[in-house]
């Protein structure tokens, strides 16, 4: 039998994480000491150690729970093979295109749209910025913003984005981990994702973010992009826009 800090630090996940994943059912620990304390069987890290995969496949935990409490063994191991397959065919076309990116930079010559396209997915910076200046493009922030980005080299647009990933993958695993999003460290996650604005495009108040946070829920693209990332995040992302602009 293992402790919860020793499962834990095996899986590599917080002990909040399974704390959360006992109170919603997905994974209960066999057996509890005579003080109380949770204690995982080696059946219960077979479990723990399947739903850290479809996790990391992008299924939510409502998904994994359906999935789990279908399949046998055998059917479990024939549904991560083809998932895995599904995932090592999207990265290769994902490594090709980042060869194809650094050949250009080594070259000085610039992506093409439809490499952008490969390299970035679905996500179209030239519709987003099409969208940005129909709604602000009379304001103070919009013309900051093109003054800044006009000077930006394709190094500093991979910072950009490098630190914005950060930020919403630590915002991903505060939902995947049950913590609320007025919480004190999502809203420090909200207003650092506030002042990456301000650093990198323009200075973003609160009422802006605020803004910001409505369109990423009605907008179906701005949706899709935090979708892919984890499903009902952009909700999320906008409950702690909020909690932090009220605090």
């Amino acid at each position: 039998m293992y402790a919860v800090g020793q499962v834990a630090k095996l899986a590599g996940v917080t002990v909040r994480t399974l704390h959360h994943y006992d109170e919603i059912g997905l994974l209960v620990p066999s057996a509890r000491t005579s003080a109380g304390y949770r204690s995982y069987a080696e059946s219960d890290l077979d479990r723990l150690r399947r739903i850290l995969f479809y996790r990391e496949l992008g299924f939510g935990l409502d998904e994994i729970a359906d999935i789990l409490s279908a399949g046998t063994d055998d059917a479990h191991l024939r549904r991560q093979r083809d998932l895995l397959t599904g995932r090592i065919d999207r990265l290769e076309r994902m490594r090709r295109a980042v060869d194809r990116e650094l050949e250009a930079r080594t070259m000085g010559i610039d992506l093409t749209q439809q490499e952008k396209f490969e390299v970035f997915g679905d996500f179209d910076p030239d519709e987003h910025a099409a969208e940005t200046e129909r709604r602000w493009g009379g304001s103070d922030a919009y013309r900051e913003s093109q003054r800044r980005m006009a000077r930006y080299t394709k190094q500093d647009w991979q910072r950009f984005v490098a630190e914005q990933d950060v930020i919403h993958r630590e915002l991903a695993e505060a939902k995947r981990s049950g913590i609320a999003p007025d919480s004190p460290e999502v809203m420090d996650l909200a207003e650092r994702h506030r002042q990456h604005i301000t650093r990198w495009c323009y200075e973003c108040t609160s009422e802006i973010h605020r803004g910001l946070g409505e369109m990423y829920v009605a907008d179906a693209r701005f949706r899709s992009t935090y979708e892919q990332i984890e499903p009902g995040l952009a909700e999320y992302v906008y409950a702690a826009i909020e909690a932090n602009a009220a605090r």
